[in-house]
């Protein structure tokens, strides 16, 4: 089996992108997303696993404004594996990946919208997610900080292509 390579995306992967998220959720909404995040540059960091010289997966971390300035703010949005690919450790590859640049890079916190008991392995849980309000609010927002922070609750806002999603 080739061995996974994780690294940042560039211009050229695009079209693969588009190609294992839309795949991956079997719709076009997140794939949509990330396009419209890449182009209002939107994505404070964007990973792709290649394997055999193709792109199975994608990690987007979108940035997040919060309403205290000094806290740096992502969302993972989306982590997409092309499904003949998932269920072999290249979603945690590159979400692992991604944790650990934004947390050498000085991010507060990143938040994600997903399964508790998937994302609980990289940390995140939904307490965390109370220090924020989102529009997303409930057990499925989560998040991970890095760092120790004055007391919330924060705002968290989102760039405009998540409103989109509904």
């Amino acid at each position: 089996m080739p061995t996974i390579e994780i690294r940042d995306a560039t211009p050229a992967d695009a079209g693969a992108i588009d190609a294992v998220v839309a795949a991956a959720f079997g719709q076009r909404a997140e794939a949509d997303l990330v396009a419209a995040l890449r182009e209002s540059d939107d994505l404070a960091l964007s990973l792709v696993a290649v394997e055999g010289g193709e792109i199975v997966g994608h990690a987007g971390f979108a940035r997040v404004r919060l309403s205290f300035p000094f806290l740096h703010a992502t969302a993972l949005a989306p982590l997409s594996v092309r499904p003949d690919r998932q269920r072999s450790g290249i979603g945690s590859a590159l979400a692992e990946a991604g944790l650990t640049r934004l947390a050498k890079s000085g991010e507060a916190v990143c938040l994600v919208l997903g399964d508790p008991d998937y994302y609980r392995r990289f940390g995140f849980t939904a307490g965390e997610a109370k220090m924020l309000q989102t529009p997303w609010d409930g057990p499925h927002m989560q998040a991970r900080w890095f760092r120790s922070v004055p007391l919330g609750p924060f705002k968290a806002n989102y760039p405009p292509a998540f409103t989109a999603l509904g």
